[in-house]
């Protein structure tokens, strides 16, 4: 994670994020005119600007073709159904844009490393996952899986502020005080799950989130230049590569997450 980024002026910021949005609307035009199912998933430690990215995405779109799930605690009921069958009511029908804000994959996440999962549901959420993805793909689901990454630097520091603003608290979870001490047991399953759900059908995209603007900036070019619709701005959806990458198992190996 070493590698300098490039700096985004408040008003390079504002005017590309103007111009991505218009190519946001396009892309809904498109999938409401064909009938598509998009799927995407924002996974990423607390803090990671999930939230600030979906709420650009969204800003502008019909709120009639576009969904924003983000579940709470599971139920009894829940916990005593198979685990996806909580997830599969929200999934996008035809015409649809579902932004899942954290998945299914906190069976990955924060369930093992919080014990709220036995060893037995963490290995067959492990295995059956990468079935039921690829189940979801043959069925048309179009599926993104973002990955935001940040340094434990900054999450702290993200964390701290949000106990100071008063229009953040809604953020606050018993959970927070547990990312921290938490840190090295959050990194050991985020390996874990990228390693083993990982693959060509349902890639993961890792998100280098410290700096805010630039992730939600290239996480909106990056879903547009792999999506279809008419009249793209080829050249404005490139995304830059530092920023948002296709997940690699030497990633682990090299240090490229933050750790």
């Amino acid at each position: 994670m070493s590698e300098p980024l490039p700096e985004l002026s408040k008003e390079d910021y504002e005017g590309t994020l103007y111009k991505l949005q218009i190519e946001l609307v396009k892309l809904q035009r498109r999938f409401i005119k064909c009938g598509d199912k998009i799927l995407i998933i924002f996974e990423g430690r607390d803090a990671a600007g999930k939230d600030g990215t979906i709420k650009r995405i969204i800003q502008h779109l019909s709120p009639r073709e576009t969904r924003v799930v983000a579940l709470g605690k599971p139920t009894d009921r829940d916990r005593g159904s198979w685990y996806f069958q909580r997830y599969t009511p929200y999934l996008p029908a035809a015409q649809e844009l579902v932004l899942f804000n954290r998945s299914w994959y906190n069976r990955a996440g924060v369930e093992p490393v919080m014990g709220f999962c036995t060893n037995a549901e963490y290995d067959e959420f492990m295995t059956s996952v990468p079935e039921f993805e690829h189940m979801l793909v043959r069925s048309g689901i179009k599926l993104l899986k973002y990955y935001l990454d940040i340094s434990k630097s900054e999450q702290a520091k993200r964390l701290d502020d949000r106990k100071k603003d008063p229009l953040a608290q809604w953020k606050i979870s018993a959970l927070d005080e547990h990312a921290i001490k938490k840190w090295k047991e959050y990194s050991l399953a985020r390996d874990k799950m990228l390693a083993h759900t990982h693959s060509l059908t349902a890639p993961w995209t890792i998100v280098r989130a410290d700096d805010k603007q630039l992730a939600r900036i290239n996480i909106i070019k990056d879903l547009l230049s792999r999506l279809d619709y008419e009249n793209k701005d080829e050249r404005l959806v490139m995304p830059d590569k530092r920023v948002v990458m296709e997940f690699e198992i030497s990633f682990i190996e090299r240090g490229v997450l933050a750790s």
